[in-house]
């Protein structure tokens, strides 16, 4: 909007990072920041925060776009025994200072980026934004809170009953 108008918000944004249940499509984690955190430090957490709310569910896979390719994700994702749907950037290669897991992905994505698609069911990954644009028809894109405590707050009430009426 900044970019579009020509003109600076002083506030500032805060972005929603969610982790989706592609089978049940619900909202298994939230995280909320302000626009300056990149969306590729909030994938541990979001994992996290799923392994310790969920008791003995198991997390198979992670499907996640190519702002979540990093070292460090794949190395967290590899020590938790989680198998990554992480697309690797165009330009990755195979090095030796690349976590292990990071490099068996990048020769797979780039012996046949389709058959790879295909074997992580990477095309699941959309479910996760026809969810969060159910989530926007049903609630909006705005909070109506005033301070960031009550704006977040109202983002967990927000998903709490997404995930609600989902089960009805």
């Amino acid at each position: 909007m900044d970019e579009k108008w020509n003109k600076q918000n002083k506030k500032g944004y805060l972005k929603i990072h969610v982790a989706v249940d592609i089978k049940t499509k619900e909202i298994l984690a939230l995280e909320v920041t302000d626009e300056k955190v990149h969306d590729s430090r909030m994938l541990k957490k979001l994992v996290t925060n799923i392994l310790d709310n969920q008791g003995k569910k198991k997390i198979k896979s992670v499907l996640a776009d190519g702002v979540h390719d990093s070292n460090n994700n794949f190395r967290y994702l590899e020590k938790k025994r989680i198998r990554p749907g992480i697309k690797v950037r165009s330009n990755s290669i195979f090095s030796i200072r690349n976590n292990r897991l990071r490099n068996k992905e990048v020769r797979l994505q780039r012996e046949d980026l389709l058959k790879w698609k295909k074997k992580r069911k990477y095309g699941q990954r959309w479910m996760a934004e026809s969810v969060f644009s159910s989530y926007k028809r049903m609630f909006g894109e705005y909070a109506l809170a005033t301070r960031v405590q009550n704006m977040v707050k109202e983002m967990m009430i927000k998903v709490s009953l997404y995930n609600l009426f989902r089960r009805l």
